[in-house]
């Protein structure tokens, strides 16, 4: 029997509705950076300053509605933290189904703009996760900010939305949670909501926290069968790349609780502050293949995983970590540094197959690098146990 053949295909999902409040004008699908508008003016290009910004948040979760709660608002806050004045240029709604108004004047260096959003919540019962798309002057990429929740036909009870893993009296959905990619010298922030299902008030604090994390649940103590929120925040550990797990046990009216909170975030190199020329001369890996294909094996074989790539930069390239989403491949051995003007190197990994069922398996390894061009690579190692 032949091995079947896999084949990878990325798609990107764009919702193409892409509008925004009526008054705000017609959408902007591109905004040109300084660079790209004085080449088009034969003018010397012009380093456009980066601005220095702070948001409260980039997610709002609205936790559980239902159809017959009505619009649902919401409110970002950033704040310059930067020299020099900047501008919300334009936000972009994913849907329709969101209105949103921002701050219009300049924001002066140590002053806060806002924006506000208002998911119509017209859809029925579902969940929904929107997206608003932010551009601000002196910042090279857009933010992405997230307004998502769940939308319930009737509501439900506390036990029955929160108690699945509750912690005591402490009701949470899950104690598995994530927040946004973290970049260097930044912190990334979120939020869940939380309920108190029990007949008296609940202080929650936290012990052995992991350094750069920090947690805080308002309203504290939280109120018998009422919610609150609780907020996360993790700061990059300059020592830390890839994908990284940090916890913290629930302490509730003074009673430590059986079991931790896991948070998980995904750190990267911060290209924010290098120039246009420091870009183009960093490192370019181009592996030879994406895929790893190893056939047909039998369990309890262990295989060598080889990708070669070549490094069309000019900079060496350097691969922080590589993470697995198998504990079954694991990195054989620290890549080493590859210098630029097209000099090899290669990543070698060793798959245990007694660790995987038998059947065709796939698995993907994420390579944190310093490439501000490809700050992460994923590649793929595919095969048939029997």
């Amino acid at each position: 029997m032949k091995m079947t053949f896999i084949t990878f295909i990325a798609a990107l999902a764009l919702t193409t509705c892409g509008s925004r409040s009526a008054n705000n004008g017609p959408v902007l699908e591109y905004v040109a950076p300084v660079q790209e508008m004085a080449a088009s003016l034969d003018a010397e290009p012009v380093e456009e300053p980066a601005a220095v910004i702070i948001w409260d948040k980039t997610v709002h979760d609205f936790g559980d509605v239902s159809v017959t709660d009505g619009p649902l608002s919401c409110t970002f806050t950033l704040t310059n933290t930067g020299k020099e004045p900047i501008a919300i240029f334009e936000v972009v709604s994913s849907c329709g189904c969101t209105d949103v108004k921002w701050t219009r004047e300049p924001i002066l260096p140590g002053k806060t703009g806002t924006i506000s959003a208002t998911y119509k919540n017209e859809d029925g019962a579902m969940p929904f996760d929107k997206t608003l798309t932010v551009y601000v002057s002196g910042v090279k990429r857009p933010v992405i900010l997230r307004l998502r929740g769940v939308v319930h036909e009737k509501k439900k009870s506390l036990s029955e939305l929160y108690g699945a893993q509750k912690l005591g009296a402490f009701g949470l959905k899950a104690r598995q949670l994530k927040t946004g990619t973290l970049k260097q010298g930044q912190s990334t922030s979120e939020t869940v909501t939380v309920a108190n299902l029990g007949k008296k008030p609940l202080s929650v604090t936290f012990a052995g926290v992991s350094p750069h994390l920090s947690l805080s649940v308002e309203p504290n103590p939280i109120p018998s069968g009422s919610t609150a929120t609780l907020h996360y925040t993790v700061e990059a550990d300059p020592s830390l790349y890839g994908k990284n797990l940090y916890t913290a046990t629930p302490v509730l009216n003074g009673k430590k609780a059986d079991a931790s909170l896991e948070i998980t975030t995904w750190t990267q190199e911060n290209f924010g502050a290098i120039t246009a020329g420091q870009r183009d001369n960093g490192p370019i890996p181009y592996f030879e293949t994406s895929t790893f294909n190893y056939g047909i094996v039998q369990k309890g074989e262990k295989v060598d995983i080889l990708f070669r790539y070549t490094n069309k930069g000019v900079e060496s390239f350097h691969i922080f970590k590589a993470d697995a989403e198998s504990p079954a491949l694991s990195p054989a051995g620290q890549p080493e540094d590859v210098g630029g003007g097209g000099k090899k190197g290669s990543v070698r990994f060793t798959l245990d197959t007694s660790l995987l069922e038998k059947g065709e398996n796939v698995i993907m390894v994420s390579l944190t690098t310093n490439s501000p061009l490809r700050p992460l690579v994923n590649l793929f190692v595919a095969g048939e146990i029997r």
